[in-house]
């Protein structure tokens, strides 16, 4: 198993840049940060684009795995989202990973750009035509799509991806047409565990919704006639999962849990000072120095 630092992008670059720099010292496989106009609580604190302060994190950094935690289509068009993907790639030397996901309508910006919510069906339709033309995007030097939501006239992506045949998607998906398309398209898979956020849940409700997506996962796998261990799976933990930043055994006994669900990569938050994802920053040390080698071999 992986383990990756989820780093809200709400601090200057200036202040920003350590803790970036602290997860890829500390050895940690992979860092992200949420695509956002702002998020959920914070709201009304401060809080930065994601893709500026990827490209910053990717000139700085060496060693670490970056990535976007997810961009969608509630504000990203595939074409500009493809372009900034082949730029964030070149400036990594080949470390980004692309993040996708159709867009939490509970974050608080899903409808910044366009009051007329969409329904359930019309967003799965959306998220369909976006996964598939950024893929095209990706692969091909030149692209003319035409579908209900998007078009691109001779969209040129030149010279294309460092990595070949083009930049992994970490597609984000829960339920069965999103997990098939995960299944289709993606080079990993990302989920949160539950999606209801009107109510809470036992660490033990928030493992077994995660056990059930893998398995569904595997069986969309099959049926694509993809190989189910060939996808990275990552568990983005929240409160119901537990804190695996209360201590170094809370934090491997949350890896142990999920990697025996199917999860191959967790991503943990930095601590924040205070409020959602709380904690002390020390912690992230210890868990580097005493949890993390063990980790690694889950």
């Amino acid at each position: 198993m992986r383990l990756g630092v989820m780093i809200l992008p709400e601090k200057s670059w200036r202040d920003g840049a350590e803790q970036w720099l602290t997860v890829e010292k500390l050895g940690f496989d992979s860092a992200w940060v949420y695509d956002h106009m702002w998020w959920r609580t914070l709201k009304d604190s401060a809080w930065y684009s994601a893709v500026p302060v990827l490209s910053a994190a990717a000139a700085l950094t060496q060693r670490i795995r970056l990535g976007v935690m997810v961009a969608s289509p509630n504000f990203r068009h595939p074409v500009v989202l493809a372009k900034d993907t082949i730029t964030l790639d070149d400036i990594s030397g080949g470390r980004f990973i692309l993040g996708i996901g159709a867009g939490s309508p509970g974050a608080g910006d899903a409808t910044v750009l366009d009051r007329t919510p969409l329904s359930t069906r019309d967003r799965v339709r959306r998220f369909h035509e976006f996964v598939e033309l950024t893929d095209r995007l990706l692969r091909e030097p030149i692209t003319t799509y035409t579908g209900d939501f998007y078009t691109a006239d001779e969209a040129r992506m030149i010279p294309g991806c460092v990595q070949r045949p083009r930049v992994p998607l970490a597609v984000a998906a829960s339920g069965p047409k999103g997990l098939a398309l995960a299944a289709r398209y993606g080079d990993a898979w990302v989920t949160l565990g539950p999606t209801d956020w009107s109510r809470d849940y036992r660490p033990d409700e928030c493992l077994a919704v995660v056990a059930a997506q893998a398995a569904q996962l595997r069986r969309a796998c099959d049926a694509a006639g993809r190989d189910f261990d060939a996808l990275d799976r990552i568990f983005i933990t929240t409160g119901w999962a537990g804190d695996p930043l209360t201590s170094t055994d809370a934090c491997l006994e949350i890896a142990e849990r999920y990697a025996g669900a199917g999860i191959s990569h967790l991503v943990i938050h930095w601590p924040r000072e205070s409020g959602v994802y709380a904690g002390d920053p020390d912690r992230l040390h210890q868990v580097a120095t005493d949890a993390l080698p063990q980790i690694r071999q889950l």
